[in-house]
């Protein structure tokens, strides 16, 4: 999954959030010398991932892009799969959509010193401009999708990906939706067991 399912997927502790959120700077046993509940955060989103790579509904959405993107099909779905959470907003929380990113760029902005290096030289861009409400409409996955493809060096050619997510629009927010809540139950299920591990 992408930035905004990992956010939504932590609850309303911000530095399992904050962890959730960095976890892919973080190489290894290294989450160790965090404090618990940044350990929490980093722990969470390698379950999500791990869960999301092997389930079967995401395996139909990677399927479907792999002819034109090879290996990089999943990191397509992930994000057309942030597309859909930000678009349905409403369905799986009662805070407004932008009020909800606000509050979160205010505490990565509070927790700057904290964030790994990739994530500080990450967040001017990510705030300028508004990645995460973006992903609500097509025209923000594209500029993704743009940027990914540039870190490629064009070789991706992931920009072009927002044909395939017109032409099976449909197809692939059904099974976002469908795997969402299987996503949301594992991942709920595990911040229990984590914090309880933790004894937050």
């Amino acid at each position: 999954m992408n930035f905004l399912a990992h956010i939504y997927l932590s609850g309303d502790n911000e530095m399992i959030t904050i962890g959730n959120f960095v976890a892919d700077a973080i190489r290894g046993n290294k989450y160790k010398l965090l404090s618990p509940e940044f350990q929490v955060g980093v722990k969470l989103h390698r379950h999500i991932d791990t869960f999301t790579d092997a389930h079967p509904i995401v395996r139909q959405s990677t399927k479907r892009l792999h002819k034109n993107y090879s290996h990089y099909s999943g990191v397509i779905v992930d994000i057309l799969y942030d597309h859909f959470l930000a678009k349905n907003w409403h369905k799986y929380s009662d805070v407004p959509l932008e009020t909800y990113i606000d509050d979160f760029y205010e505490c990565l902005k509070e927790n700057f010193d904290i964030l790994p290096e990739r994530f500080q030289k990450l967040m001017p861009f990510m705030l300028a401009d508004n990645w995460l409400l973006s992903y609500a409409e097509v025209d923000g996955i594209q500029r993704v999708l743009n940027g990914m493809n540039k870190r490629t060096e064009y070789k991706s050619r992931m920009n072009l990906a927002t044909h395939e997510l017109k032409e099976f629009y449909s197809e692939f927010e059904d099974e976002f939706t469908q795997f969402f809540e299987e996503l949301i139950a594992t991942s709920n299920a595990k911040r229990i067991e984590l914090t309880k591990a933790y004894n937050l």
